[in-house]
C-alpha cells in the first residue's frame, strides 16, 4: 500500500457551538471565512465563548486529511510545527494514537489553536491563532523525510509562508511523489491567487476546492472552474456540498451525487472528503470511485460535531466503502 506524507499548520481545534451568529459580528468575523488571530484576541474570543458547549481535538486542514488517511489503513506521515505546552502535548500525542508519524518540530511559542465557531444552521467559522503553526520553516523541510512516500499532502492554509511551501513541493517532486493541495478557504485564495496559480500548474497533480473556493480561483461557477482547474493539475476536484461533488481527469468529468445528512457542522467535511478521495486514489479505484469514497466520509462527519469520525461511524463506514 502506498504511503501519503502531510505538512500543515498543526492545530488543536476548539469546536463551539454558537446559539447565534451575533457572536461572529461581535468579532467582526465573516461567516464561513477562516481568519487569523493574534494572541490577545485569541484569549479574549476564548473567554466570550467558553460558556457555550465546546469540544477539543486536533486539527487543521492536512492533519484532518492524513488523521482520516490513518483510519483508512494507509501508513502516513505528517510534519508541522507545535509549542512544548499542552496544546502541543495533546496534538503529538493525538497523531501517535492514531498510527501516524509525527514529524513535529517544537518551539517556545505557544501551539496554535482554531476556535471553530459552528452557527447554527451548521457552517463554520474560524479565528484561528496560528501561534507555533506558523514558524515552520522551509530550513525545516529535510528531504530525507519523504523517502518511501508516494503522495504529498498540503494546505493552502499554508501559504502565509510561501517559500515554505515552494521549497516543500519542489523535493517532493524531487523525490518523485505526487503533490496534492486543498485550497482551504475562498479568503485566501482571494489574497494569494497568483502565487497558488504558479504552484498548481508547476508543481500540483490534484487539487481540491469547494464552490467557493473554486470561484476564487478561478471567478467561474463550479463546472466551467473545473475545466480551468483541470487545465492546471492532473486531477481536478471541486467539492459541491450535498450536491455531490465534479472530478475531472483526461478531459473526463465524473459527476458523484450527495448523499443525504442531517448536517450539525460543516467542520472537517472537505478535509475527509480529501482523505477517502486520496484513499481511493492510492488504492487504485476510479474518479467515480474516489469520489464516492470522499462522499461517504464527508456525509457521516457533518452529522458529528468537529473534524473527526467517531468509533461507531468508522466501524460501519470501513464496510460502507469496500
Amino acid at each position: 500500500m502506498k504511503k501519503i506524507l502531510g505538512m500543515g499548520n498543526a492545530l488543536v481545534d476548539i469546536m463551539t457551538i454558537l446559539p447565534a451568529d451575533e457572536v461572529l459580528i461581535e468579532f467582526n468575523l465573516p461567516k464561513g471565512s477562516m481568519q487569523l488571530v493574534d494572541e490577545v484576541y485569541h484569549q479574549n474570543i476564548q473567554l466570550q465563548t467558553q460558556k457555550f458547549e465546546r469540544k477539543m481535538a486536533s486539527g487543521g486542514s492536512a492533519a484532518n486529511t492524513i488523521h482520516g488517511l490513518a483510519r483508512l489503513g494507509i501508513a502516513t506521515g505528517f510534519i508541522g510545527k507545535v509549542g512544548t505546552d499542552e496544546m502541543g502535548v495533546f496534538f503529538r500525542k493525538d497523531m501517535m494514537d492514531n498510527k501516524i508519524n509525527p514529524f513535529l518540530i517544537d518551539c517556545l511559542t505557544p501551539s496554535g489553536v482554531a476556535t471553530a465557531l459552528v452557527s447554527p444552521d451548521s457552517e463554520r467559522t474560524f479565528a484561528t491563532f496560528l501561534g507555533a503553526a506558523c514558524e515552520l520553516e522551509a530550513k525545516n523541510i529535510q528531504a530525507e523525510i519523504f523517502e518511501n512516500y508516494h503522495l504529498f499532502h498540503i494546505e493552502g492554509y499554508l501559504v502565509q509562508n510561501q517559500e515554505l511551501i515552494e521549497n516543500a513541493v519542489k523535493i517532493a517532486k524531487d523525490k518523485g511523489l505526487m503533490v496534492s493541495l486543498d485550497l482551504a478557504s475562498y479568503n485566501v485564495v482571494e489574497d494569494n491567487l497568483e502565487f497558488l496559480k504558479r504552484i498548481v500548474t508547476d508543481y500540483v497533480d490534484i487539487v481540491f476546492a469547494n464552490e467557493d473556493e473554486a470561484k476564487a480561483f478561478t471567478g467561474k461557477e463550479p463546472e466551467e472552474a473545473l475545466v480551468e482547474m483541470s487545465k492546471m493539475s492532473e486531477i481536478a476536484v471541486v467539492k459541491l456540498g450535498s450536491k455531490g461533488s465534479l472530478i475531472m481527469k483526461d478531459g473526463e468529468i465524473s459527476r458523484v451525487e450527495g448523499k443525504k445528512a442531517n448536517c450539525i457542522d460543516t467542520t472537517g467535511a472537505g478535509d475527509i472528503y480529501a482523505a477517502g478521495f486520496l484513499y481511493g486514489y492510492v488504492s487504485g479505484k476510479s474518479m467515480s470511485e474516489c469520489g464516492r469514497i470522499g462522499t461517504a466520509l464527508a456525509t457521516r462527519v457533518v452529522e458529528l460535531v468537529g473534524p473527526k469520525l467517531d468509533e461507531e461511524s468508522w466501524a460501519k463506514l470501513l464496510i460502507e466503502i469496500q
